[in-house]
C-alpha cells in the first residue's frame, strides 16, 4: 500500500518538476527572494531561508529522481527481457544479466563485441541480411 502511494506521488511530483513551468516558478521564487534582500537587510535569517529551502527541496528530489530512475530501468529491463524471449534466435541467457556484477557484465559485453566484430569481418553483410530475412 505504502509502496503504491509513494509510486503515485513520486511519479506525479517528478512529472511536475520536469515541466518548464516548474523551472520558471523556481526562478521567480529566487528572484523574489533576491528582491526582498534589501527589505530584510540581507540578514542571516534572509540567507538562511533560501539555503534551508533549497537544501530541503534538493534532498527530497534526490529520492524522487532515484525512485523514477529505478522504476524506469526495471520497466525497460522487463521489456528487453520480453523481446529477448520472443525473438527467435535471441539468446535467453541474456535475460536478467542486469543482476550480475559489473565485472561479469563487462566481460559479457566484451565477448559480444568480439563476437560481433568477428562475424562482421567474416560476413560483412550477414547481420543486415539476417535482419532483412526476418521481415
Amino acid at each position: 500500500m505504502l509502496d503504491r502511494v509513494f509510486t503515485i506521488v513520486a511519479g506525479r511530483i517528478a512529472a511536475l518538476a520536469g515541466q518548464p513551468v516548474a523551472f520558471i516558478v523556481a526562478v521567480l521564487l529566487i528572484v523574489a527572494w533576491g528582491l526582498t534582500g534589501p527589505v530584510f537587510g540581507f540578514s542571516d535569517t534572509w540567507q538562511l531561508i533560501v539555503n534551508t529551502s533549497t537544501t530541503i527541496v534538493t534532498f527530497l528530489m534526490v529520492f524522487l529522481i532515484q525512485n523514477s530512475q529505478n522504476r524506469d530501468a526495471a520497466a525497460l529491463q522487463a521489456k528487453l527481457d520480453e523481446l529477448i524471449r520472443a525473438v527467435e534466435g535471441a539468446r535467453n541467457e541474456f535475460i536478467g544479466i542486469e543482476h550480475r556484477s559489473d565485472t561479469e557484465i563487462e566481460a559479457i559485453r566484451a565477448a559480444i563485441e568480439v563476437e560481433v566484430r568477428d562475424d562482421a569481418e567474416a560476413h560483412p553483410a550477414a547481420t543486415v541480411d539476417r535482419l532483412r530475412n526476418r521481415y
